[in-house]
C-alpha cells in the first residue's frame, strides 16, 4: 500500500506533478566541448519525461565555475537557445523540467579556466582528484585525473559577481522554457563551501557563525527569486556530507538555518541528500530530516539509496514528500513504470555513464508497460 504513495499527485510550490518520482540531477557530459547543450540531451530527457519532475544535470552559471568536461552551461544566449530545444522536447513528451544552477568553486581545475586559480571561500583545497580536460590526441574513453588545487580566497567583488551570475542563470533558464530552477547548494560546490565550517574559515561577514555562513545562500536566493517566482525555485543541500573534504561542526543547526531561509523566501522545495544506506555518499550518523521538517513547511524531496518500496514508505511516514532517483535513471528511462509494476531494473554501463555519445546514454531500452 505504501508504494502507491509514490504515485499520488503533488503540488510543489506552484507546480503540479502527477507522481512523486523525481529524476535527480545527473552530470552526464553530453554537451559540446564549449559547454553548449546538444539535441542528444533533449532525446535523453524526453525519454524520462514520465517522472513527476526532472531536475536537469548541474548547469554552470559562469565560466569560472565550470570544471567538468562537456557539462552544460547557461551563461550565454547560445546556451539558452540550445536549452530551449531541450525543454520543448520534454514538454512535448508531457514532462516537467527544472534547471539546476551550479558553480563548482574550489573544485574547478585551472586547466578548465585558462590557467586561472579557482575561487572559494577560503584557501583550502578539495580532497581527492577530478577529471581534467582531454589531451590534444584524445579519441575517447576515460579522462586523465588531477588533484584539486588551493583556491583563491574570494573578495567582495568575486562574491558580487557570483551572485549576479546566479541571477543571470535564473533569467536564462526562464527564457529557455524551464518550469523552474534548483539552486545547487550541495555536494561540496561553492554554496556548500560557504555553508560548511570545515571549508569556510573566513573572518568577515561571510564566515564564522552560521548566520554569516548562510549569507551567500541568502544573497543567491534573492538574486534568483528576482528573476523566477519563488514558487518555482528549489534548493538542493547536503549538510551532513563530508565528501571531497567537506564537513560541518553542527549539521543539524546548519540545516535549521537553511530551512528557515527557504521558509522566509517561500521556496517551493528543499532537495535533501541524506542517504538511507551508505553508497555514493555515506549514511549520516545523525540525520537532519526531522530538524528540517520542523522549520520548513514546503515540499521536501529526499535523495539517497532509495528503491521503490523504501521511497513509498518514506512518503507514507512523512519523512519526505517526494523521492529523487539518480543512478537508477541512467539505465532505466522507464523507471516510473518499472517501479510501479515491480519490474527489475537494468544495470548501467558505467564505462559510458559520464562520457561519450549515444552509447550508454540514450540507447537503453524500455521494457515496462506504459503507465
Amino acid at each position: 500500500m505504501s508504494l502507491e504513495a509514490l504515485f499520488q499527485p503533488l503540488t510543489i510550490g506552484s507546480l503540479e506533478i502527477p507522481n512523486r518520482v523525481v529524476m535527480a540531477p545527473l552530470t552526464r557530459a553530453r554537451a559540446d566541448d564549449r559547454h553548449v547543450p546538444t539535441p542528444l540531451q533533449g532525446e535523453y530527457y524526453a525519454q524520462r519525461a514520465d517522472a513527476g519532475l526532472i531536475i536537469s544535470e548541474a548547469t554552470a552559471v559562469d565560466p569560472l565555475g565550470m570544471g567538468w568536461y562537456r557539462a552544460p552551461g547557461i551563461w550565454s544566449d547560445e546556451m539558452t537557445t540550445a536549452w530551449k530545444g531541450i525543454t520543448n522536447r520534454v514538454h512535448e513528451a508531457g514532462g516537467r523540467i527544472y534547471c539546476q544552477l551550479w558553480h563548482m568553486g574550489r573544485l574547478v581545475l585551472p586547466d578548465y579556466i585558462g590557467g586561472q586559480q579557482p575561487i572559494g571561500p577560503s584557501p583550502i583545497a578539495g580532497e581527492g582528484e577530478t577529471m581534467a580536460p582531454p589531451p590534444e590526441d584524445y579519441t575517447g574513453g576515460f579522462l586523465p585525473m588531477k588533484p584539486y588545487v588551493v583556491p583563491r580566497e574570494m573578495v567582495q567583488a568575486d562574491i558580487d559577481q557570483l551572485v549576479a551570475a546566479y541571477g543571470r542563470g535564473a533569467s536564462n533558464a526562464q527564457a529557455a522554457g524551464f518550469d523552474g530552477v534548483e539552486i545547487h547548494g550541495a555536494n561540496g560546490y561553492i554554496i556548500d563551501q560557504f555553508l560548511q565550517s570545515k571549508t569556510n574559515r573566513r573572518q568577515d561577514g561571510y564566515g564564522g557563525s552560521i548566520d554569516n555562513r548562510v549569507r551567500l545562500l541568502r544573497e543567491v536566493i534573492e538574486a534568483v527569486i528576482a528573476k523566477v517566482d519563488p514558487g518555482r525555485v528549489g534548493l538542493r543541500v547536503s549538510p551532513t556530507s563530508e565528501r571531497k573534504g567537506m564537513g560541518d561542526a553542527d549539521p543539524g543547526a546548519l540545516t535549521e538555518a537553511i530551512g528557515r531561509i527557504a521558509q522566509q523566501y517561500g521556496l517551493a522545495y528543499i532537495h535533501l541528500i541524506e542517504p538511507i544506506a551508505s553508497g555514493f555518499m555515506e549514511k549520516p550518523v545523525y540525520p537532519v530530516m526531522d530538524r528540517l521538517r520542523a522549520v520548513f513547511s514546503g515540499t521536501i524531496i529526499q535523495n539517497g539509496s532509495f528503491d521503490g518500496p523504501a521511497a513509498g514508505d518514506a512518503i507514507s511516514q512523512r519523512k519526505a514528500d517526494a523521492i529523487s532517483f539518480g543512478r537508477p535513471y541512467i539505465a532505466n528511462p522507464d523507471l516510473v513504470a518499472r517501479i510501479r509494476h515491480g519490474l527489475p531494473l537494468a544495470d548501467a554501463n558505467f564505462d559510458y555513464a559520464y562520457i561519450g555519445e549515444e552509447k550508454g546514454y540514450t540507447d537503453y531500452p524500455t521494457v515496462a508497460p506504459a503507465t
